[in-house]
């Protein structure tokens, strides 16, 4: 009985962690692979949508990928991320990265628009992408736009296309700098609220260490299997500094204590698994590092006002 419960975890384990590759994105969408795809500078490619036929579109699995996603849409779709969903009538700017899976719908309702795909190889040595708020978890990822922030956007894009045919030796560096003014351009839209703060002192730099430390937790999978750092101590020992001060530095910065931050991104995984994993209740709550699932179920009722098993069923 135990062996075969074991199967069923570690299928289960298979189907939650499965990730789609670059080469299995051209392999479903064109039926081809480019040959340079892990080339020594990353990979980088643009494309425009084309118009679908109703009905012959294939659901695309609600997963991660293993690569970067900037799409610019001009159509009524719904995308599904982590725990939200979100419907566009007119037209959006989308963001989507490994760390978090993600799906479209409605796909034959696209009238228009581009995307952009690339990997982390690609701004190897020219910064860290995760660091921008439209590739963090609990960053905004859909940006719906006006016509003539539409027309903008088309215009960078427009700009890849003629860079990427083109024989100039640094046209990469191009390309990046393109990216980075799409990424900027969506921030510009929705400025942080802390976007008039001096450079970081020390207090928003112990904070923005803490939650880097907390990031690397997830997404919970057959690499991360169980979320160890559980509470505001574990993280001061990791950082090396008294619980007392993490905890000032994360309220002043944040205006949210330790621990509520803590709950709130371990109760997004929690809805992520619920909704998305063949997993039972109580290997999430393995996961997600309680020991006892009623300790678990009583966590996902006090943030949640449901059951885990309730919120899964809705």
């Amino acid at each position: 009985m135990s062996g075969n419960n074991e199967s069923i975890k570690l299928v289960n384990l298979w189907e939650m962690s499965k990730v789609e590759t670059i080469e299995e994105f051209y392999q479903r969408k064109f039926n081809w692979i480019p040959d340079n795809i892990r080339n020594e500078i990353g990979h980088f490619n643009v494309f425009q949508h084309e118009p679908i036929e109703p009905g012959k579109t294939k659901p695309i699995p609600y997963s991660r990928r293993d690569f970067y996603k900037i799409m610019l849409v001009i159509g009524d779709i719904n995308m599904n991320y982590a725990d939200q969903a979100v419907s566009v009538k007119k037209q959006a700017l989308f963001f989507s990265n490994p760390q978090i899976p993600y799906n479209c719908e409605n796909l034959e309702k696209i009238q228009d628009g581009f995307y952009c795909i690339f990997n982390q190889h690609f701004f190897h040595k020219f910064g860290d992408l995760n660091q921008y708020s439209v590739f963090q978890s609990a960053g905004n990822h859909v940006f719906e736009l006006s016509d003539e922030q539409v027309e903008q956007i088309t215009g960078i894009y427009k700009k890849m296309f003629e860079e990427i045919k083109s024989d100039y030796i640094h046209k990469y560096d191009v390309l990046r700098n393109l990216v980075f003014e799409l990424l900027h351009f969506a921030m510009k839209i929705q400025p942080s609220a802390k976007s008039d703060k001096q450079p970081l002192n020390a207090s928003q730099r112990i904070s923005t260490l803490f939650l880097e430390l907390l990031e690397r937790q997830f997404p919970v999978d057959e690499n991360h299997q169980t979320v160890s750092l559980r509470a505001a101590s574990d993280y001061a020992n990791q950082l090396n500094v008294h619980v007392n001060h993490l905890n000032r530095a994360v309220k002043d910065t944040t205006e949210k204590t330790t621990s509520q931050i803590i709950a709130e991104r371990i109760v997004q995984e929690a809805k992520i698994l619920l909704k998305h994993s063949a997993w039972s209740v109580s290997d999430i709550a393995y996961a997600l590092g309680f020991t006892e699932v009623t300790h678990f179920d009583n966590f996902f009722k006090k943030h949640v006002q449901l059951s885990p098993l309730r919120f899964r069923n809705i």
